[in-house]
């Protein structure tokens, strides 16, 4: 007689706690205390201040806050570096959720992850950022353009890095794809990633957009590290 599938108990990525009939990746208890950060809602909120220092974008947000102590950074890396894709797509909807309620879709017209180095994807096995752009393309009803931006070199991971070894680390990083330059010319891009830290590779992707003719640049992430 087979023994058929196992079917392992799913754990919240915050609290612990195993989850019950009816919870889907985060339990009930702890959704309820998702740090929101309301940025969809806030113009000159701190994630559009960072960035705008950097490279002039027309709106920014994310979906939560976190620090480094949170427990609430363990969905990101659930997501990021265990690749639980289900859980990354479950707080994704969440976010374009927020933006679709927000009118965001009518100031857009298409969007764009944050591209991976092929080798990073190859290991990885997905792009997180593409994930995430996916969904919102499909809830917002955008294109969506995941090989329009390309990663020209390797860089290591930006993690302990601090802003300015962030910034010289992704500087010139990133270029957009000749035949796709007619694509981007005039349009309003929402460039999307997983997390927003310092603000240095979001800047140096949406430089190479307005470099290529692109009219003005969003950002969108799942997280905002105060």
């Amino acid at each position: 007689m087979g023994l058929g599938f196992l079917v392992f108990p799913e754990l919240c990525p915050v609290c612990g706690r195993l989850l019950v009939k009816g919870e889907r990746h985060i339990c009930l208890g702890c959704l309820s205390d998702l740090p929101y950060s309301f940025f969809w809602n806030w113009r000159n909120n701190p994630a559009e201040f960072l960035l705008n220092e950097l490279l002039p974008v027309e709106q920014a947000a994310s979906l939560m806050l976190y620090r480094s102590e949170s427990n609430w950074k363990s969905t990101v890396h659930q997501f990021k570096y265990y690749g639980n894709k289900g859980l990354g797509k479950f707080l994704s909807i969440m976010l374009a959720q927020k933006l679709l309620e927000s009118g965001w879709s009518d100031k857009l017209d298409l969007v764009v992850p944050v591209p991976l180095h092929w080798y990073k994807e190859w290991t990885r096995g997905f792009n997180q950022a593409g994930v995430v752009a996916k969904v919102i393309a499909e809830k917002l009803n955008l294109p969506y353009e995941p090989y329009l931006i390309t990663r020209k070199r390797f860089t290591f991971t930006q993690t302990k890095k601090d802003k300015e070894h962030r910034k010289k680390s992704v500087a010139s990083a990133f270029t957009v794809k000749e035949k796709y330059s007619k694509l981007l010319s005039g349009k309003r891009v929402l460039l999307v990633d997983d997390v927003l830290t310092t603000g240095a590779t979001a800047s140096s992707c949406g430089k190479a957009l307005l470099d290529f003719g692109a009219l003005s640049i969003s950002v969108v992430t799942l997280a905002f590290v105060e």
